[in-house]
C-alpha cells in the first residue's frame, strides 16, 4: 500500500479542479459572442462561468489545505520527509532518474539505493516547485476576486493586486501560471504511463486502488 485512500481522494478532486479551472478560465480571459434573443435579465451565462470557476478554486483551495495535514498523519510516501529536498538519498536518485528516465541510458548495474518505490526525486522536485505555484495562483485568483466577494476568505489576498503592481500584472500572472499547470500535466501524465510500461509494477492503477508491485529486496533496502 503506497498511496493511502485520502491522498487518492486529494488527487482526483485536484484533477477535476484544475480542469474545470483550466476551461472555465480560458472563457474568462476570451469570452466567445453569444447571441441571444432572450431578454437581459434572463442571461446569466458568464456569471454561471465564473462562479463554476471560483467554486473549482475554492475546491483547489481547501484540498491543498487537507493534503498538508496529511503530510503530518499519513504513511512515509505522503509524509512531508518525503519531500525534503536536503538528503543525500534525494540526489542520488536525482542522478539515477535523469540518467534512465530524460538520458534514456542504460545502468551498468542495478544499485537498490537508487530506486524508489513512491515519487522518485525528480517528481518530488516538480511537485514541490508545483506547489509554491499553486500558493501563486491561489494568492492571484483570491486577489483578484477580493472586490467582488464578501466573504472573508478572498478579502485576506486584497493586498495581492497592489503588491504585484495592478490588476493586469496580476491576471498575466495568474493566467501564465495557467499555462506552466497545462504543460506539468500533459508531462505527469506521460511519465505515469512511461513507467507503468517500464517498470510494470501498477504506476497507473496505484492511484486508483493504491497499491503498487514491488519486489520484496527493493522494500527492505527502502526500509
Amino acid at each position: 500500500m503506497v498511496w493511502e485512500l485520502p491522498v487518492r481522494i486529494f488527487h482526483w478532486a485536484n484533477v477535476l479542479s484544475l480542469l474545470v479551472l483550466v476551461l472555465t478560465g480560458f472563457i474568462i480571459a476570451d469570452p466567445p459572442a453569444l447571441l441571444s434573443n432572450a431578454e437581459p435579465y434572463n442571461l446569466h451565462t458568464f456569471g454561471i462561468v465564473r462562479f463554476i470557476h471560483f467554486t473549482a478554486a475554492y475546491v483547489f483551495f481547501f484540498v491543498m489545505i487537507l493534503r498538508l495535514y496529511w503530510a503530518f498523519v499519513g504513511n512515509q510516501f505522503s509524509s512531508w520527509r518525503a519531500f525534503w529536498p536536503f538528503s543525500k538519498k534525494m540526489w542520488t536518485n536525482f542522478r539515477h532518474v535523469v540518467k534512465v528516465d530524460v538520458l534514456l541510458q542504460n545502468e551498468e548495474k542495478r544499485n537498490l539505493k537508487n530506486l524508489s518505490i513512491g515519487h522518485n526525486s525528480v517528481a518530488t522536485l516538480s511537485y514541490i516547485a508545483m506547489f509554491l505555484l499553486a500558493l501563486l495562483q491561489i494568492a492571484t485568483g483570491f486577489g483578484l476576486y477580493a472586490d467582488m466577494s464578501g466573504w472573508w476568505l478572498p478579502k485576506l489576498f486584497s493586498w495581492v493586486p497592489a503588491f504585484f503592481g495592478g490588476d493586469f500584472m496580476v491576471r498575466s500572472i495568474h493566467h501564465f501560471s495557467m499555462w506552466a499547470f497545462i504543460l506539468f500535466a500533459l508531462v505527469h501524465v506521460y511519465l505515469v504511463f512511461y513507467h507503468d510500461w517500464l517498470e510494470g509494477r501498477g504506476e497507473v492503477s496505484s492511484m486508483f486502488g493504491g497499491f503498487k508491485f514491488v519486489r520484496n529486496e527493493r522494500i527492505k533496502k527502502s526500509e
